[in-house]
């Protein structure tokens, strides 16, 4: 069979799922019940039990109870010698694997040799109700236990027998036959989680300077310095100019904290003795619980600081009390800004820290996790490939994870989860994983959850209100080359709530105010953005299930930074069909003037005289000829939403050796130290190219969405005000326009902010191709 060519087997398909029991006609929904297809399950809620028939000589019994429903069996943890035992939990059976009409409930007695049969419950499965969400969950009724031959016996039981959805609120947690070979100790690894990554502050310390050090060495100048460590984060500053025992910084310190804060800031005045020996001066311990919080750009008091030094004695360390030395510093936690745990390029959040700087939200975003098709076998298991998928999107603060299907190339979901929208210009990822923790994983040496595949879908390119349903490729580069995994299906609906916020939020900076009032450095955010990653990392690895270190950092894109070959071609490639439009002009301009066309060079000329003897035609033709090309666009616009493009990031046509290099450690495992130090170098120069080329295709291809519909907002705001200003400037005379835009450009610095125009606002929030790279 011949292999279809890459530009059909990567490519985005539409679906058409039933959706809630219904099916999508147009962009609508026929019934508004979900963004998922109903999966049908028998509910067993096990309550407890009471007056069970004693079964040893201590007039007691060990129960435990057995859910059976042909060849599936679900059994609950067991009592030690307690006759009214409380179980509480829920059991569900997929309606379309039921092999049997009859439920069996049966409560058995722990034995050390052949477990006791006590009394069991029989149901029968036609007659079980059935519950549909909002409906008041079904209270669990008591049953009379049976022998084997359906006579009454001793004791009872606390049961409630359903059927229902996976919109059930009883499903997260509850026992799923799909999983009936899930070890009761990893069973919590395999359900669905909702996650909210912890509050991130920057925490600026400012140290100015220090007074009364007491050196060991009195004899030599002190060279001294002030380090900083924040949990694995340790910063310092340069050595002091002024070497005394009162010297000066004025230097800032900048780190990541997690609320709620578990570690101190750590502060420690060294003195550098000798070329890799430091002497510590003082130490000063800061719970981050009492920091002052700064939600603008007013500066704060500076505040004092002891020090504190430990001496040797009797080989213990104690504390010096008669010690005067002191650190000068202001230290807050910066609410104002938005701490960065993802590239700004596709980013799903940009509000500061602080929640009373956020703004009303603007609508929800609802994805339909539906389901995935052809997943590549992952592992082996008895001798056979084998894959446990489980999907994991993160949007904002919000991450969720569905449930793992077990052993399934095939594995269906149908989950829907909602996330509230600030800004429309944001992405949000979904990964899809391997399970690799359900056999032991999680002891020492355990393997990592293994990588299938991503998606990210920028909401600026969603219309409001519509259902999107395609079937995405999951593709992963690898070292040997590009890899199709699969295929996720999703459906997707962006739903605004108020219109004119949303539009107005395009003239407003993408970022928190204290971005551009106090701006970090290009090498602080990559800095920072690092500590955040990982700071988020060991937070989300705690929670059962948990998000486990390389789950976060590939949905993160931890090494995005990272040199490549492939794609530093694929944004050189990019600009190039930037600028090709350009180049088109220049060749169209070239032809005119060469007469290649004579028509139509008669009607620029004829253009031409009508626009010099009218001056005042120029920019409201111009302006009216861009309107007319969204116009004709408009027919043109994409209908899809953009996926992972393998010739838009060269990973089609990559060379091995290009690949060996991406995939290369860093520092690289060449054996040759001069070679390391060279090879790293050029890595790292490399690097910060590919961003800058990245940066440049994404200015190139802002300017082309203006035009292109591809967020519909942004075009129809442009041709709008296209049109306006096309008849504005038409009425108005252009020496008065002429003289108000020079003034305004050369107006006074008071009458100037610090914030970007209006139009720049506009231009960044701009989608471009960058959430469409590998």
């Amino acid at each position: 069979m011949q292999k279809p060519p890459p530009s059909v087997e990567f490519a985005l398909k539409e679906t058409k799922p039933q959706l809630g029991g219904g099916s999508v006609i147009g962009d609508k929904l026929t019934c508004a019940y979900d963004l998922v297809e109903q999966m049908h399950y028998l509910y067993v809620r096990v309550v407890k039990a009471k007056d069970l028939p004693p079964k040893d000589v201590t007039g007691s019994c060990d129960p435990y109870i057995e859910v059976k429903l042909g060849n599936y069996k679900g059994v609950t943890k067991h009592f030690e010698k307690k006759t009214n035992p409380v179980w509480n939990q829920v059991f569900a059976f997929s309606k379309d694997r039921l092999q049997a009409s009859v439920l069996e409930v049966v409560v058995k007695d722990k034995d050390f040799v052949k477990d006791d049969f006590m009394g069991k419950v029989s149901f029968d499965l036609h007659e079980v109700p059935r519950r549909v969400p909002p409906d008041s969950p079904l209270a669990p009724q008591w049953y009379r236990l049976e022998d084997r031959k359906g006579e009454k016996v001793k004791g009872e039981l606390m049961l409630a027998v359903w059927m229902g959805t996976q919109a059930d609120e009883a499903f997260p947690d509850a026992w799923h036959s799909d999983a009936a070979t899930v070890s009761i100790e990893n069973i919590t690894h395999i359900r669905s989680k909702v996650y909210l990554s912890p509050k991130l502050w920057y925490l600026r310390v400012n140290i100015i300077e220090a007074q009364d050090l007491v050196p060991s060495d009195k004899s030599r100048y002190p060279e001294v310095f002030v380090k900083g460590i924040l949990g694995n984060q340790a910063l310092r500053t340069r050595t002091s100019q002024i070497k005394s025992i009162n010297p000066m910084w004025n230097e800032d310190l900048i780190f990541v904290a997690a609320d709620p804060f578990e570690e101190p800031l750590v502060l420690t005045v060294e003195d550098r003795v000798a070329s890799n020996k430091d002497e510590v001066l003082g130490k000063c311990v800061i719970a981050l619980q009492n920091v002052q919080r700064r939600l603008d750009h007013k500066p704060i008091n500076w505040k004092w600081y002891n020090l504190e030094k430990h001496v040797l004695v009797d080989g213990e360390l104690k504390k010096e009390t008669k010690f005067a030395s002191r650190l000068c510093m202001r230290i807050c936690l910066e609410g104002g800004y938005h701490v960065f745990d993802e590239s700004t390029q596709y980013s799903s959040d940009f509000r500061p820290t602080a929640k009373p700087l956020w703004k009303p939200s603007i609508g929800i975003l609802e994805v339909g996790i539906l389901s995935a098709q052809g997943l590549a076998p992952m592992k082996t298991k008895d001798g056979r490939g084998t894959t446990d998928a489980y999907c994991v999107a993160k949007y904002g603060r919000k991450w969720v994870r569905t449930r793992t299907i077990i052993d399934n190339f095939n594995p269906k979901w149908n989950e829907q989860y909602i996330f509230e929208v600030f800004d429309p210009c944001t992405v949000i990822t979904l990964g899809v994983f391997d399970n690799c923790h359900l056999h032991g994983g999680d002891k020492i040496g355990g393997t990592k959850d293994l990588i299938i595949g991503k998606v990210r879908i920028r909401l600026s390119i969603l219309e409001s209100e519509r259902v999107y349903t395609h079937s995405y490729p999951l593709i992963v580069l690898q070292s040997k080359g590009v890899k199709k995994m699969g295929e996720i299906q999703l459906a997707v609906r962006f739903t605004c709530s108020t219109l004119i916020n949303m539009l107005y939020l395009y003239s407003q900076p993408l970022l928190p105010k204290m971005h551009y009032i106090h701006p970090l450095s290009v090498i602080q955010v990559d800095s920072l953005r690092h500590q955040a990653t990982q700071l988020l990392a060991v937070r989300l690895g705690r929670a059962e299930p948990p998000l486990r270190k390389e789950v976060v950092g590939y949905m993160l894109d931890v090494d995005s930074h990272m040199w490549s070959m492939r794609r530093s071609k694929a944004n050189f490639f990019r600009i190039m069909g930037v600028i090709g439009g350009l180049i088109a002009v220049g060749k169209w301009f070239n032809n005119i003037c060469n007469w290649k066309n004579p028509f139509t060079t008669i009607l620029i000329h004829i253009l031409f005289v009508i626009l010099v003897l009218f001056p005042e035609l120029i920019l409201p033709t111009i302006l009216l000829y861009l309107f007319f090309i969204a116009l004709w666009n408009f027919r043109r616009r994409p209908r899809h939403p953009p996926h992972m493009d393998i010739q838009l990031s060269h990973a089609h046509a990559a060379h091995p050796d290009e690949l060996d290099e991406e995939f290369d450690t860093f520092p690289t495992s060449k054996p040759s130290d001069l070679v390391r130090m060279r090879y790293d170098r050029l890595r790292s120069i490399a690097g910060r190219i590919q961003t800058v080329a990245g940066d440049m295709a994404t200015q190139g291809e802002r300017f082309q969405s203006l035009l292109n519909w591809r967020d519909p907002r942004t075009t129809t705001l442009f041709a709008g005000a296209c049109l306006i200003g096309a008849i504005v400037l038409y009425v108005t005379p252009f020496q008065v326009l002429a003289l108000l835009a020079g003034f305004y450009i050369l107006r006074h610095p008071r009458f100037r902010q610090k914030l970007p125009f209006t139009p720049l606002n506009f231009f960044r929030r701009l989608p471009s191709r960058a959430d469409s790279m590998l």
